[in-house]
């Protein structure tokens, strides 16, 4: 399918898990990539796989948000599609009881305060274009709680979810969709590296999935491609779950 063709899209996240594999499914399907990623190294290998433009970013940092669309808009001539999806899950993010000040910060500049700006800034170019569609990666963890915390995160992926729907609403007359993305568990550097140390948890964790597994980053990617594209055209300030079926289960199969 071609339902991006010539759409510009910058990617934030783009060098790795489900910011690389997105990037690669809007290739596929005609968009012009911006790759925005703080590794310079991973940022710069997926623009040059997919043709696209690399900015280095840290998108936590207001003057390199305005940059970075600076430069997209200066590079191809329109910004259609923000994917907003920078984030990070630090192991020092745990229970609320030892969850520290500077741990919760960290995590809320870089899960929320970032999607805040980024949102903030492509704004004014989609509503002079009078279109837009803007995807913010919150979580299934938005929706619903957990006993195996990661309290900062799971704030913040609410704060994201609060904010989409917000922008959704806001926006939808001019044109400017705003949805927030929920995966589920996804098999990324970010879960595997979480999971290596502790395959219990993992394994808890596991248990809650109908489907059995976790997410394939491709299949996320999937996802955000649709709601990218005009087959999405009617919907806005949606939490769009892609989560295996966790958070409509009570028990799952053996």
């Amino acid at each position: 399918m071609q339902r991006l063709q010539d759409r510009v899209a910058v990617i934030t996240g783009a060098g790795s898990g489900i910011g690389l594999a997105t990037a690669r499914r809007f290739a596929q399907e005609g968009a012009k990539i911006v790759a925005v990623d703080l590794d310079e190294v991973a940022g710069a290998k997926a623009a040059g796989e997919l043709g696209g433009l690399f900015v280095k970013a840290d998108v936590a940092n207001e003057d390199d948000v305005v940059r970075m669309y600076q430069t997209a808009f200066d590079t191809f001539g329109s910004i259609d599609i923000a994917f907003n999806n920078a984030g990070i899950s630090p192991p020092d993010d745990d229970s609320i009881l030892d969850t520290g000040i500077d741990a919760w910060r960290r995590v809320q500049e870089v899960n929320l305060t970032s999607v805040y700006l980024c949102c903030k800034h492509v704004l004014p170019y989609m509503r002079r274009q009078g279109k837009g569609s803007i995807i913010n990666t919150a979580s299934f963890v938005a929706v619903m709680g957990s006993a195996t915390s990661q309290i900062s995160y799971t704030a913040s992926k609410g704060g994201v979810l609060a904010m989409s729907r917000e922008l959704g609403v806001q926006f939808a007359r001019e044109g400017i969709r705003v949805n927030a993305l929920c995966p589920g568990p996804v098999d990324t550097p970010l879960l595997q590296e979480l999971f290596a140390k502790d395959p219990e948890r993992a394994q808890r964790r596991l248990v809650h999935v109908p489907i059995g597994r976790f997410a394939r980053a491709e299949e996320i990617a999937a996802a955000v491609a649709f709601l990218a594209s005009d087959d999405a055209s009617f919907i806005t300030a949606s939490e769009f779950l892609v989560d295996g079926g966790i958070s409509g289960a009570y028990v799952t199969p053996l």
